[in-house]
């Protein structure tokens, strides 16, 4: 038992020694590759050739006419730099920039300009990397004045419409558009062209932004590269049409006794056809004629048929086929009629405080209009007559009061405005008072048990 710990204190000292050796030649490998002898840090050299030049601000040298050319400019740097041998052995080209800024410059020819040596990981940053030596100083652009000249824009058209369809013709965002560089690069242009692809079987109006292509006179596609242009892009927009049947239709207000299911109507014609923009045509099947208003039509029933003309409004940009301007309505109440029926439902609202009313108006005789079902089946007791004293409240003696009339039974219309006559007296004002009737006269009276009062209920 001593012996098999024995054995696994003895591996436990192996690890530990093992350990100690690779902390202490890490340690050992740091401070050579970070501090000197005395504890200085260690620095080193690298050199990296052929680090591209990154120049800003180009287009500002287009806005002053200006561009940079080729020739006889700076592209790469060769750079010799120094940081301790931990850092230096570890940065790689990727991580440096070379920038030069143009925006000062603001005339032709070859110039000197001042650069920048930067890095893309923080690593290196803080001045832990520092610039040693370096191929040249400045860098040297060639800076020319721009050519420009204006050619034409054409667009070629890939793919077609679907059948029933047909398309216009393309239209440009720019006809023309104004191209600027080398003398040399901007001569051998004769025009630039987009190429619009619709598809196989476009069903709406097509438009994209493209981007331009330029050709020689011989037709030969021509290296963009040095080329300048007024505008990025052109947006080429070819509208598909297509030709519909739409049918006419007209949009009738009713109400109560005239309803268009109790009508008969047709329209002549009754479709038109019309060509337009495919997408503006897409989901329309219909086009409104205007607006009727079925109590134009009367209260009776007629064998006639009332007859209305409208002018056809098509949809913007689209093109009557038919050739047809206008289109008519005739229309008939297949079943109305009409009557005259007396209510003595006569009632008042809002009475003023204070006051009291005496109806004058006994009975209302009302036209009513609506089918023949409707109206024969009204009673005086299914018409109301209400007026409203709301704007009396202040007011006394006799008075002939705009009425509502509502019927509540059956779909049944109301003809004409009505009024009805009331007295409104002060609340303490009582009634002359009556004669005392004789023995004959009770012999003449009314029947007996009848009210011979009228009047709404306060």
């Amino acid at each position: 038992m001593r012996k098999v710990e024995n054995e696994k204190i003895g591996r436990r000292r192996v690890v530990y020694v093992l350990l100690s050796i690779l902390v202490a030649a890490g340690i050992w490998l740091y401070a050579d590759l970070t501090s000197g002898p005395n504890g200085t840090p260690q620095t080193q050299t690298r050199e990296f050739l052929e680090i591209p030049i990154e120049y800003l601000y180009e287009s500002t040298l287009t806005d002053r006419g200006l561009m940079l050319v080729d020739e006889d400019t700076d592209r790469t740097i060769d750079l010799e730099l120094k940081g301790t041998r931990w850092l230096i052995s570890s940065l790689d080209r990727s991580h440096i920039r070379v920038t030069a800024s143009l925006y000062d410059v603001t005339s032709a020819g070859v110039q000197r300009v001042n650069y920048v040596v930067s890095f893309t990981d923080s690593r290196f940053g803080n001045n832990a990397i520092q610039r040693e030596n370096a191929s040249f100083g400045m860098a040297t652009v060639n800076i020319s004045e721009l050519y420009s000249r204006t050619i034409d824009v054409s667009c070629e058209l890939v793919g077609g419409v679907a059948d029933t369809y047909s398309a216009g013709q393309v239209e440009l965002s720019h006809t023309e558009v104004e191209v600027r560089g080398l003398q040399e690069d901007i001569n051998p242009i004769s025009y630039a062209k987009v190429t619009l692809d619709i598809g196989a079987n476009a069903v709406e109006t097509v438009s994209r932004d493209l981007e331009l292509q330029y050709y020689d006179e011989n037709g030969r596609i021509l290296d963009k590269s040095g080329i300048y242009s007024s505008v990025e892009t052109v947006r080429a927009t070819l509208p598909v049409f297509v030709t519909k049947e739409l049918s006419l239709f007209v949009n009738f207000t009713d109400g109560p006794g005239c309803r268009a299911r109790n009508t008969e109507y047709f329209i002549e014609p009754a479709t038109i056809a019309v060509s337009g923009d495919a997408t503006k045509l897409k989901d329309v099947e219909t086009l409104e004629l205007g607006k009727y208003d079925l109590r134009e039509l009367g209260t009776t029933a007629s064998e006639n048929y009332t007859t209305t003309n409208y002018l056809i409004i098509l949809p913007d940009g689209c093109t009557n086929v038919s050739g047809v301007t206008r289109a008519a309505l005739r229309i008939r109440f297949k079943d109305m009629t009409s009557a005259t029926i007396s209510t003595e439902n006569i009632s008042w609202l809002n009475l003023p405080e204070g006051k009291r009313v005496e109806l004058l108006t006994d009975s209302l005789a009302v036209k009513v209009f609506g089918t023949e079902a409707d109206v024969a089946a009204l009673t005086g007791e299914d018409i109301a007559v209400t007026v409203d004293l709301d704007d009396y409240s202040a007011a006394s003696g006799t008075y002939t009061i705009p009425a509502e009339v509502t019927v509540n039974k059956g779909d049944v219309g109301i003809s004409g405005l009505y009024q009805i006559q009331v007295t409104i007296r002060e609340g303490g004002e009582e009634p002359p008072p009556e004669e005392e009737a004789g023995p004959e006269d009770v012999e003449a009276a009314a029947p007996a048990g009848e009210d011979a009062q009228t009047g709404g209920t306060p």
